[in-house]
């Protein structure tokens, strides 16, 4: 920047303001709303995204549409953390958090062109937000005292309705249920987690995706070492190392200098003992599984092959850690002792039932069953190719993630549109009891929450105004009628084209899913609003 003539500053760069850089973000929100809307619903259809390298990727999940998009406009930008904040933080709806922004800021753009100060929009939204978050809590949401099996079912397949497994959503969300209920872990202060990392998904060709399994323990997608091995040990007595098991070899810049030649080969000779004792060391500390995050030279594989012992190299760090957790073990980064030799503690062993190296598909995967200290779980997955495999992986994710919430929130609201549609006539209704500018502002908070049950209309071939008008009648008679209060739970059919009692049909959803998504939507629609002014500056010419 700099100081013209006349006291005037210049930027260099361009400028917009006003209208004109609300309408640019409002349209760039839209432009990104508009490719993930027609994959919403158990009937959206799929995106096969090509990237620069000419990877394929093809997924339904909006989360995963948005990160592999690369969006260059700020605002689009912010929609596409705001997917990924929405995947962080529940797991589900990332699609459906996108379009609601999307909405929410095209009615506020509106009413700022009919003359209403952004600010009092922000305020209305900010107060329908509120109202909205409340209403959910007091009236829709339905309480899982029973935490009976049924509903987080129900909530699984829900989840993968809209997925490539949602044809098989009764074996795959038996299967996430099971899982997330295994994993449950009680904290030192008596709170319960379930972590969906101690569930470890593996992918592995050949088979349909129906002979997927559930194995009860961790596993590994590696082999033994070596042969001679044995391929099951009962009573494992785990070592997770983070140090080579190579011939141990004098450090480069080491010089030594031999008079004799008879010391050249005692100098080779003692490389080799130093390996042995540190192998030694790890199997007398009663070891009798060695995992390592690096590699075993074929010379140290002897003596694990005649100790009996499964030796499994390369191993990935992550899942060394995991392990070391579900086991009660720690994993080594040295053996080096305050006094400068090298042991082995064995307390920092983890233990497990038994370790078994099994032939799935192609290759062998290493199970780890019956581990110690917390429960751990795996999925294989089994499919025709990569791509399948790949988006198979990314539906367990958010199930899992749905029966997480489930678990923990332990509250439930119907699914199909039917939280949208009462939430749009309640606040309908408390914005003719504002006499202030924040009334319009609400009123179209309402109106847009409508765009989800329109979407998925829409993305099932349906007549959306018909099905929204009926499905809003419904919500209207229950919220006014008391004899009509079963109607609270209407929900579209997409398969049929009916309303329905969604409860009833099983269609639910985790509380917290619909009020993160609620709020997550208004506040990046409030961000985009408050922007009056982009300052573009051009590249500096200027060198380093």
């Amino acid at each position: 920047m700099d100081v013209g003539s006349g006291g005037m500053l210049t930027i260099d760069g361009t400028r917009t303001s006003g209208n004109d850089v609300r309408t640019q973000n409002v349209t760039a929100a839209l432009a990104i709303a508009n490719i993930v809307k027609s994959s919403l619903g158990p009937v959206g259809l799929d995106k096969m995204l090509v990237d620069g390298v000419g990877d394929v990727t093809i997924t339904n999940d909006g989360a995963t549409i948005l990160k592999l998009l690369d969006v260059e406009h700020p605002a689009g930008k912010v929609l596409c953390e705001l997917a990924e904040l929405q995947d962080k933080e529940v797991g589900d709806g990332t699609t459906s958090v996108v379009i609601l922004a999307s909405e929410l800021l095209k009615r506020a753009n509106e009413l700022v062109k009919q003359g209403i100060h952004p600010t009092s929009i922000i305020l209305g939204y900010k107060l329908a937000l509120k109202e909205a978050v409340k209403f959910i809590k007091q009236r829709l949401t339905i309480p899982m005292t029973s935490m009976s099996k049924e509903n987080l079912i129900n909530a699984a397949k829900t989840s993968m309705s809209s997925k490539i497994i949602g044809t098989e959503s009764s074996l795959f969300a038996e299967m996430a249920v099971k899982a997330m209920m295994n994993v449950r872990t009680e904290r030192s202060n008596g709170e319960i987690r379930y972590p969906v990392k101690a569930i470890n998904i593996l992918k592995s060709h050949g088979k349909s995706s129906m002979e997927s399994e559930l194995v009860d323990g961790y596993a590994l997608n590696c082999t033994r070492a070596a042969q001679g091995m044995p391929t099951s040990v009962k009573n494992a007595k785990i070592a997770l190392l983070d140090f080579n098991l190579n011939r141990h070899r004098l450090k480069l810049g080491v010089q030594v200098l031999v008079k004799d030649p008879k010391e050249l080969d005692a100098i080779q000779q003692r490389e080799v003992e130093i390996t042995k004792e540190r192998i030694q060391s790890v199997l007398k500390s009663g070891a009798n599984v060695v995992l390592t995050t690096k590699g075993i030279d074929d010379l140290c594989l002897k003596y694990f092959v005649e100790a009996g012992a499964i030796a499994v190299r390369r191993c990935e760090k992550a899942d060394l850690r995991r392990i070391a957790k579900a086991t009660g073990g720690e994993l080594v980064l040295t053996m080096a002792d305050m006094e400068g030799g090298e042991i082995f503690d064995p307390s920092m062993l983890g233990t497990a039932e038994m370790v078994v190296e099994e032939r799935v598909g192609d290759g062998e995967l290493i199970y780890i069953k019956g581990c110690s200290a917390t429960a751990a779980q795996t999925i294989v997955l089994r499919g025709a190719n990569e791509f399948m495999l790949d988006e198979i992986d990314r539906s367990l994710h958010d199930s899992l993630c749905v029966v997480k919430r489930c678990l923990e929130s332990k509250t439930l609201v119907a699914g199909g549109g039917a939280v949208e549609a009462a939430l749009s006539i309640y606040l309908e209704d408390f914005a003719t009891t504002l006499g202030s500018r924040e009334q319009l502002a609400i009123a179209e908070f309402a109106e847009a929450l409508l765009i989800i049950p329109r979407t998925l209309a829409v993305n099932a071939a349906k007549d959306a105004s018909e099905l929204t008008a009926t499905l809003r009648a419904q919500h209207y008679a229950a919220q006014n009628d008391e004899s009509k209060k079963d109607q609270m739970y209407a929900g579209l059919d997409l398969v049929n084209g009916v309303i329905r009692n969604n409860y009833e049909a099983g269609v639910v959803e985790p509380a917290i899913s619909k009020v993160k998504s609620l709020r997550f939507a208004t506040e990046a629609a409030v961000t985009i609003l408050r922007i009056d002014d982009m300052i573009k500056l051009n590249p500096s010419d200027k060198p380093q």
